[in-house]
């Protein structure tokens, strides 16, 4: 063997199965969003890993019942703008899906498991990538900020002033979002309001004095016709009442009903009507009371120059290795990177792995994704500027 072949051979490679490996360490550490010591456990191993890398940790405390937050930057991390790599580290499994229902296995090309495709497997890409750059001994041109947070799947309510802190700090934003339709990844994704309905009514009883009362629940019949006729597909406008709750007893006119609604928009400018049709809904029976209270919760992470020269710089690394880059048009689902987009800042999402089955029993990665996306981020890393 010439000394050439010998170097080239003992040249670190991108091993999909060693991957797979971190990945699944990851997995069998479930991490439903509402127990904070579960997801702790997953922000320990995000933390161990990077710190030995070598990077600086910021771990910030949860709170309100959520898990911790871990910020791992690089030693040039400071003043000059970079890149902030966003991922979440929870998931909608609960504890023990693992060895039930969900059983973390490997079939083929498809490896299942909890929390697998949203988003663990694409969380971890961008860790394996880095390190990969630091065993060929090479940089980034960009200080790197691998910002972890803990309560993505219920709206991010405590991570978002973080998320928002980091992302004024950045100049490209990368989010670890599972890819969607055959690996494409996201240039926009719909915002995403929540609100809540109260109504109030008289109760009396349904037999004896039927009369007397006024149903909450009849009202609500007709609010959620009222919702529902705010749908507009081709504006991309959608509404749900998605939960309801109240009543005493069969047998009792209702007075109480709580029903908790979502919207979900393209533009900032149907957020604003949507948001304000839907507070403004009124009782048609004038004994009833009716109170709405909410907003957007995310904002539209609406396609922008920047964000598609992102894309293209992108498509082009992916293109070094055989992969072909797609972009969606848009998807429904909101994500952080909502937020970061929706402050100007250049963000490409849908960065992780291929696979199907999100927040369902068949959730799964492709296995023949995981080393051209994490050749692709290792690109990206080194190549952003």
């Amino acid at each position: 063997m010439s000394p050439d072949s010998a170097q080239q051979s003992n040249t670190p490679k991108i091993e999909p199965e060693e991957i797979l490996e971190g990945i699944l360490d990851w997995v069998e550490a479930e991490s439903p969003t509402t127990d904070k010591d579960a997801v702790n456990r997953v922000a320990t191993k995000v933390e161990g890993l990077y710190k030995g890398l070598g990077l600086a940790i910021e771990r910030t405390p949860g709170r309100d019942g959520y898990g911790d937050i871990i910020r791992a930057r690089t030693e040039n991390a400071t003043g000059e703008k970079g890149i902030l790599v966003l991922s979440h580290i929870d998931t909608v499994h609960p504890i023990g899906v693992k060895d039930g229902a969900l059983k973390i296995r490997r079939e083929g090309d498809e490896v299942y498991g909890p929390g697998i495709y949203d988003m663990k497997a694409g969380a971890y890409l961008p860790y394996y990538a880095y390190r990969h750059l630091q065993r060929l001994g090479r940089k980034t041109n960009l200080p790197v900020t691998f910002l972890y947070v803990s309560e993505e799947e219920v709206g991010s309510p405590v991570s978002q002033e973080i998320i928002e802190e980091e992302a004024r700090k950045a100049k490209y934003v990368l989010v670890t979002e599972p890819a969607r339709d055959g690996g494409k990844v996201v240039v926009s994704r719909k915002g995403v309001g929540r609100f809540v309905m109260k109504i109030t009514g008289r109760p009396a009883h349904a037999g004896a004095k039927h009369e007397d009362g006024r149903s909450a629940v009849s009202e609500l019949a007709n609010q959620i016709k009222a919702i529902d006729a705010l749908v507009d597909y081709e504006r991309g406008v959608t509404t749900n009442v998605g939960m309801i709750s109240g009543g005493t007893a069969v047998n009792v006119v209702a007075r109480d009903v709580v029903a908790e609604i979502d919207l979900r928009v393209l533009t900032k400018e149907d957020g604003e009507e949507l948001t304000a049709k839907i507070l403004g809904l009124k009782a048609q029976n004038p004994d009833v009371t009716v109170e709405v209270t909410g907003g957007m919760n995310r904002p539209p992470f609406e396609a922008s120059d920047a964000s598609m020269k992102l894309f293209e710089h992108a498509k082009a690394c992916a293109a070094e290795f055989g992969l072909e880059l797609e972009a969606t048009t848009t998807t429904g689902g909101g994500s952080d990177g909502n937020f970061t987009a929706g402050l100007g800042v250049p963000t490409l999402d849908g960065l992780g792995a291929d696979g199907a089955g999100a927040h369902t029993l068949e959730e799964k990665i492709y296995f023949s994704s995981l080393e051209p996306r994490a050749k692709m981020w290792f690109r990206l890393l080194e190549t952003l500027e």
